[in-house]
C-alpha cells in the first residue's frame, strides 16, 4: 500500500470517528433544548473566547520565538502567529500531524533551518503540554471531583494522591530530560531506537536530536522561563477562554472545574483520533460536565462556542495566506 493511501485511509478514520462522536453526542440532547439554549444564550462573551484564544496563540509565539532565537534562528512573532494561524486553517480538514507541517515549512522558509524549527516546535509542544498535564493534575486535587461523584464517601481520598504521584512523576521526568548528563542517556536509547528504520529516516533523526540535544545545556532559566510564559498561558488565558465560553452558554461550574476541564481537552487533542478535535471535545465536555448538573444542551452549546475559537483563527490565517500570497507573486515568486 503507498503512502498516499495510507494517509487517505487515516484522514477517513479521522474523519469518521468525529462524525460518529458528534452524531451520538446530537444523538444524546434534546434537540428542541439546545436551540432554546442556542437563542438565550450571551452571545456578546463570544468576543472573549476570540480574543483570548488569539492572546493565547500570541504568547505561543512568543515563547516559540524565544527557543528558535536559542538556536540562532531569527524569526518575528508576527511570522510565527501567522504560520500558527495558517495552520488552524489547514486544520480544519487535516489531521494535527499533517497541518503542523504547514507550520513547520513557513517558519523553515523563513529561517532556511528546518531541523532547528522542527525541534524548536517539539520543544514548545512537550512543554506546554507537561505544563497543562501538571495544571489539570493539580485543579484536579483542589476540586476532586470525586467528592462529587461519591457524595456518600467511597474512594474520595484516591484521586487526589493519584493525581500527586502522576505531578511528581511527570515533573520528574522533564527535570531528566532536560538534564545534561540524564538526558544525554535518553536521547541515545532514542537514537538506538532508530537503528532498525532505513538510513534516510536515521539520519534526520539523528539531526534532530543533535538539535534537541542543544536544549539540555540552556540552563535552568531558560528553561523555567519558557514553563512561565506556558503556564500564564494555560492557566490564565486559557482558564479566561473557558470562562467566557461557559458565561456565553450559561454554565455555572466552579472556575477549578473549568481548569482541569481546559488541560483535560487540550491533552486530549493531542490524540490523533480526531480532525480539529471535533467529537473529541463534545464528548468529553458533555460527559464530565453532568457531574455537575450542567445540561446536555449547554454543554454541547460551550464545545460549539469553543470550536468557533479555531474556526476564528482559521479566518485570520486566510488573512495571511493571502497577504503571503499576494507579497510572493509582487517578490516574483509564484510558486510560493
Amino acid at each position: 500500500m503507498s503512502t498516499r493511501a495510507k494517509q487517505i485511509i487515516r484522514l477517513v478514520t479521522r474523519i469518521s470517528v468525529a462524525g460518529f462522536l458528534l452524531a451520538w453526542v446530537f444523538s444524546q440532547a434534546d434537540i428542541a433544548q439546545f436551540l432554546q439554549t442556542v437563542r438565550t444564550a450571551r452571545w456578546e462573551y463570544l468576543l472573549g473566547v476570540w480574543g483570548f484564544t488569539a492572546a493565547f496563540f500570541w504568547l505561543q509565539s512568543v515563547a516559540l520565538q524565544w527557543i528558535l532565537r536559542k538556536q540562532d534562528c531569527r524569526v518575528s512573532t508576527n511570522t510565527i502567529f501567522g504560520a500558527s494561524a495558517v495552520t488552524s486553517l489547514y486544520g480544519l480538514v487535516l489531521p494535527g500531524i499533517l497541518s503542523t507541517g504547514i507550520k513547520w515549512y513557513i517558519l523553515k522558509r523563513s529561517t532556511g533551518k528546518g531541523s532547528h524549527v522542527l525541534s524548536g516546535m517539539l520543544y514548545n509542544q512537550v512543554t506546554l503540554t507537561v505544563v497543562m498535564t501538571v495544571i489539570g493534575l493539580a485543579g484536579l486535587i483542589v476540586t476532586n471531583p470525586a467528592q462529587t461523584l461519591f457524595p456518600d464517601g467511597g474512594p474520595q481520598h484516591v484521586l487526589p494522591l493519584a493525581c500527586a504521584a502522576a505531578i511528581v512523576l511527570v515533573v520528574l521526568s522533564s527535570v531528566l530530560a532536560v538534564n545534561k548528563r540524564t538526558g544525554g542517556l535518553i536521547l541515545r536509547l532514542i537514537a538506538f531506537a532508530l537503528r532498525p528504520l532505513p538510513r534516510t529516516i536515521r539520519e534526520k533523526g539523528a539531526a534532530l536530536l543533535a538539535q534537541i540535544a542543544t536544549f539540555q545545556t540552556a540552563g535552568w532559566r531558560f528553561h523555567l522561563a519558557i514553563a512561565a510564559i506556558n503556564v500564564v498561558d494555560g492557566l490564565l488565558i486559557g482558564l479566561l477562554i473557558y470562562l467566557s465560553a461557559a458565561w456565553a452558554a450559561r454554565v455555572v461550574v466552579p472556575t477549578g472545574v473549568l481548569i482541569w476541564l481546559c488541560a483535560i481537552v487540550f491533552v486530549l487533542g493531542k490524540i490523533p483520533i480526531s480532525v480539529a478535535n471535533l467529537g473529541v471535545r463534545e464528548v468529553t465536555l458533555v460527559g464530565l460536565l453532568a457531574g455537575y448538573g450542567v445540561g446536555r444542551a449547554e454543554a454541547l452549546l460551550m464545545s460549539m462556542i469553543l470550536f468557533s475559537s479555531l474556526i476564528f483563527m482559521a479566518a485570520i490565517g486566510l488573512v495571511y495566506w493571502l497577504v503571503w500570497a499576494v507579497q510572493a507573486r509582487k517578490a516574483g515568486r509564484p510558486g510560493d
